[in-house]
């Protein structure tokens, strides 16, 4: 007794496998089919199949002519049927996308993030008043937090002053203003303070899981 076994290895590749290689076979043997009616024909019939393999695309707008999309994707556009849909374009398909620009911060400080630099333009948009002059001060205290979140160490009001200068364009120079932001240790200790209280929530929530897990 002889088997004619096929291997993966001697297969050609499924144009898309989640159809499988039974129908991959059948839009092979319609593409050899003489004439256009039995072409037609058998076109209709395996896009019903295909449409029975994937109910979920019922969903999807357009649902027949996806499915008829796809059987001329599969036919490598070698089936000639008229399709209700028209046939796809391959050299549209085909084509690369444009690729994407990286994006880019618009400042050199990129530690401080971009929200900093959001918050800067809308300080920017407003009218000078006390409560401008505050959210001003309140950015730059918040860029000294980012800072030593980056730097771990200390960093001096002036070296905060002068980065909230650069990115404000010249128009926030608090240089010779005589303010004072928080001192850094307190705003490391505030981030180190942070951080405890969420393991110690966690460990909380772990130990309370393993208590309630051993009287069931």
């Amino acid at each position: 007794m002889e088997f004619n076994l096929e291997y993966n290895s001697d297969r050609s590749l499924l144009i898309i496998p989640e159809y499988g290689r039974h129908i991959q076979k059948l839009v092979d043997h319609c593409v050899g089919l003489e004439t256009i009616e039995e072409r037609k024909k058998m076109a209709d019939a395996i896009v019903d199949v295909m449409g029975n393999l994937q109910p979920h695309l019922r969903d999807v707008p357009d649902f027949k002519h996806k499915l008829w999309d796809q059987l001329f994707i599969m036919s490598e556009f070698k089936l000639d049927v008229e399709a209700p849909y028209g046939k796809p374009d391959k050299g549209e398909l085909e084509a690369k996308p444009e690729p994407l620009a990286y994006p880019k911060l618009a400042s050199r400080y990129r530690f401080y993030g971009h929200n900093i630099q959001t918050m800067i333009k809308v300080a920017l948009s407003w009218e000078d008043s006390e409560l401008k002059t505050a959210l001003v001060f309140n950015i730059a205290n918040h860029m000294k937090k980012c800072y030593l979140n980056w730097n771990k160490d200390t960093v001096e009001d002036a070296v905060i002053f002068k980065h909230l200068k650069d990115l404000s364009n010249g128009v926030f120079d608090l240089t010779d203003s005589g303010e004072t932001l928080s001192d850094s240790s307190n705003l490391l200790k505030k981030s180190t303070n942070g951080r405890n209280s969420n393991n110690s929530n966690k460990n909380k929530k772990n130990k309370n899981r393993k208590h309630q897990n051993r009287y069931k």
